[in-house]
């Protein structure tokens, strides 16, 4: 009879203990697989987009509560396991006793009411383990299901991040496609322009042959300021007018044949010496430098050349061309300058 009610209670026992134990198993095999994929999934969103960090952050600290839970649950569990290997190992031994007590005709019936409290104890011990063991398994079916949202949104983030960076890769082909035929086009143009400059600054040279007080310098046509305009003075003078109609002229001929495309300008620069100047209409060599190159301007107009092709600046003393300080340097820094160049 003991060795039969033995087997029994090992059968009971060997029937709920290992399909607890698998349940666990899996459930945390599981989880550590689904947990590792999302660290994975986590490393690779961060690297391929700074711009989702926010959302990941938030994730993550999700993961980490979900983990704490399931560890703490997990304990729980365990603890729950462990006692109620304790129970059911002590129910036995109290389950023996009995048999024994009953078997004892001499104080068999108290032993026997004591050892029967106290299986019942251990029995509503046993079933509340059985409930927490229970609760347990819900949380962790809880936390599973609350993963498996999680790992959908980084699915989706991850499709989002997919799709932006092909969109960003398609710019990115557009961008250097049209950056190199903006560049092509831009030195062809540059190209156009120095072969145009050369042939206005021909064309003037041949006009003005005879002038040594109009000289060309670098890419720059040089006028001396007393060629158009009198000592302290921005109007042109009668003589500077007859100059200023041969260089109208030769802009207007090849305004005519500069294709469209070329978006070229004429710059005229006025610059004066080093000596001040305070008059009640120029307070300073800025203003008189800016005058010239304003009336220059406005004439050019008014003989056919468009104004959207004509730029006008003064520059004071402050770019002189000789640093000398005797007369004949001060009169080369006295000078209009013309530059044909491309907006």
């Amino acid at each position: 009879m003991p060795r039969a009610r033995s087997g029994r209670r090992s059968g009971e026992y060997g029937e709920f203990w290992p399909g607890y134990v698998d349940v666990l198993s899996t459930l945390l095999l599981v989880f550590t697989f689904l947990l590792s994929i999302f660290m994975l999934a986590q490393y690779f969103v961060t690297q391929e987009a700074s711009n989702k960090d926010t959302a990941l952050a938030r994730l993550s600290r999700q993961i980490a509560e979900l983990t704490s839970l399931l560890s703490l649950e997990k304990g729980k569990g365990q603890s729950a396991q462990d006692e109620l290997s304790a129970l059911q190992a002590t129910l036995g031994e109290l389950r023996l006793e009995n048999q024994r007590l009953q078997s004892d005709a001499v104080g068999g019936a108290e032993k026997a009411n004591a050892a029967s409290a106290r299986i019942t104890a251990l029995s509503a011990g046993l079933a509340k383990e059985k409930e927490i063991s229970s609760s347990a398994l819900a949380k962790v079916d809880l936390l599973n299901q609350q993963l498996l949202a999680l790992r959908r949104q980084i699915g989706a983030l991850n499709e989002a991040l997919d799709a932006s960076e092909k969109r960003d890769q398609a710019s990115q082909a557009r961008i250097k496609d049209l950056g190199k035929r903006l560049n092509a086009v831009l030195a062809r143009q540059v190209q156009e322009l120095k072969r145009y400059r050369s042939d206005f600054f021909g064309r003037l040279r041949e006009l003005l042959k005879n002038r040594k007080d109009i000289r060309v310098v670098g890419d720059r046509f040089i006028f001396q300021s007393e060629v158009l305009f009198a000592p302290g003075d921005a109007q042109i003078s009668a003589r500077g007018l007859a100059t200023m109609d041969e260089l109208a002229r030769a802009i207007t001929d090849l305004a005519k044949s500069i294709p469209n495309e070329i978006d070229w300008a004429l710059q005229v620069d006025g610059h004066t010496d080093s000596q001040p100047i305070n008059t009640p209409q120029f307070p300073s060599n800025w203003e008189l430098s800016t005058a010239r190159a304003i009336s220059v301007v406005r004439y050019l107009i008014s003989r056919g050349v468009p104004a959207q092709r004509l730029v006008a600046a003064g520059y004071g003393e402050f770019q002189p061309i000789d640093r000398g300080t005797s007369p004949e340097s001060l009169l080369r820094n006295r000078r209009i300058e013309l530059k044909l160049t491309n907006r």
